[in-house]
């Protein structure tokens, strides 16, 4: 099947009197040329669908396959969200955390030590999961330094990772296909590994990887923290899950072995769940499929069900009380809107909706849907491969995709994707129905062969 683009001569300049029109040249957009492909104006959305119209003036009722990036799993203007970010409204939308605190703030930190692995009882609450992820760090290098290491600053992290765009968290993003040499005289320079060995979901529930893969990979992870041990502050990476960085499955046992190294050379092991937590992977959080728990881990995207910008990182005691005790004894950061009312309450009720609606169920009937939607996409010549872990289905390209040709013909087929890379994927809402999933599965498959053959 012949290969549909989009060429330059086809785009017309957008109208200066419509809102894409204005857009244009005026906002950046994530990852994307000022004067790059034109981007979808939102009309509205609702549940699981968006409305959304093109710079040519056609409009589309799409199901929103990615959960804008993951966060909505809730859908878009869920009831008990809006009635619980009204009610504070009504109270107070934001005050200083500083000298200060309030209900919503405590109630949500209760509730995250509630809900994440046993231990994690020491909550910060930050703007944004990049953040989140640059507290995580600086408190892992506090805690050294509170036991005595002060020459443990730097990091080890994966090949394949991604934990956000602000600079200490650029520097443990993959070295080769991130940010690194774009900034190399801002971006510190950390110790990685290799990525881990590729797993895949069985019959029987569990990840499963090549033995000797998993095997030769433990070796190195154990004789570069040998080689680096005092220099090293803490191994921090995406649990099972890597996102961003390809959406790449990895084996359970890896990051066993990594929670066991840490431990044997007086390391932090950090757990960055932004991606991953909540659900997502099939389990409330990802380190689950290894039974790890993590002396440090970051949280966010779903945490208000999209709603607002929050993350937080939870550590244990013994982190906590190693900075406490040290000379400086403070954590060292405080953001202007941290812990803000409106986001922690919003929070709240969205917690409290992923236990009242099931979430095991959500993610296992997405699994199942997922599987077998995608299922007719791996016999497309342009598909290395089809994969399903939880409510995540990848299908990924044996090329660079087309994203504008993609997106559009996703769209046509009522289906709101956002491929990047070789990769065409979705994370749907939670609450997407059967006719939902099977949707998101056709139009992505139809897209993928329309396009890319």
């Amino acid at each position: 099947m012949p290969k549909l683009t989009l060429s330059p001569a086809s785009r017309t300049e957008p109208d200066r009197r419509t809102l894409i029109g204005r857009d244009k040249g005026l906002l950046w957009h994530p990852y994307a040329p000022l004067d790059g492909e034109a981007p979808y104006a939102v009309r509205g959305a609702g549940g699981t669908r968006l409305e959304l119209e093109a710079a040519d003036g056609t409009r589309f009722d799409a199901v929103d396959a990615m959960s804008s990036w993951w966060s909505a799993i809730h859908g878009y203007r869920n009831p008990a969200l809006d009635r619980a970010l009204l009610e504070q409204t009504g109270r107070f939308s934001h005050v200083m955390f500083g000298g200060l605190t309030h209900e919503p703030a405590v109630r949500l930190a209760e509730r995250l030590v509630e809900l994440t692995p046993a231990g994690l009882d020491h909550v910060f609450l930050a703007d944004s999961g990049s953040v989140a992820v640059e507290v995580a760090l600086k408190l892992a290098v506090q805690c050294q330094l509170g036991l005595g290491r002060p020459r443990r600053t730097r990091f080890l992290a994966l090949r394949g990772g991604y934990h956000g765009d602000t600079f200490a968290a650029m520097s443990v993003c993959d070295p080769i296909d991130g940010m690194h040499a774009t900034f190399p005289s801002l971006i510190a320079e950390q110790v990685f590994l290799p990525r881990p060995p590729a797993a895949r979901l069985q019959p029987d529930g569990t990840l499963a990887a090549d033995r000797s893969e998993v095997a030769a990979w433990i070796c190195i992870l154990e004789d570069t923290v040998a080689r680096h041990t005092d220099e090293l502050a803490a191994i921090i990476l995406e649990p099972v899950l890597q996102g961003a960085g390809g959406m790449h499955v990895y084996a359970p046992e890896c990051l066993a072995a990594a929670r066991r190294v840490a431990d044997e050379h007086g390391l932090l092991l950090i757990a960055d769940e932004i991606a991953t937590g909540f659900g997502r992977t099939g389990k409330m959080f990802a380190c689950e499929w290894a039974g790890v728990i993590p002396d440090i881990m970051c949280v966010g995207k779903a945490l208000t069900g999209g709603y607002l910008t929050l993350a937080a990182m939870l550590c244990t005691p013994r982190v906590a009380n190693a900075v406490t005790q040290s000379p400086l004894r403070a954590l060292l950061h405080g953001p202007t809107f941290m812990a803000n009312p409106l986001a922690c309450a919003t929070a709240c009720a969205s917690l409290d909706l992923l236990t009242e609606n099931g979430w095991q169920e959500q993610s296992a009937r997405a699994s199942a849907a997922l599987a077998s939607s995608l299922a007719p996409a791996a016999a497309l010549e342009s598909v290395r491969d089809v994969r399903i872990l939880g409510a995540v289905g990848v299908v990924e390209l044996n090329c660079a995709v087309d994203i504008p040709a993609v997106t559009r013909a996703a769209l046509d087929h009522g289906v709101w994707v956002r491929p990047f890379r070789n990769l065409v994927y979705t994370m749907p809402p939670y609450i997407s129905s059967a006719s939902d999933l099977a949707a998101i599965g056709a139009g992505i498959t139809a897209a993928v062969a329309l396009v890319h053959g």
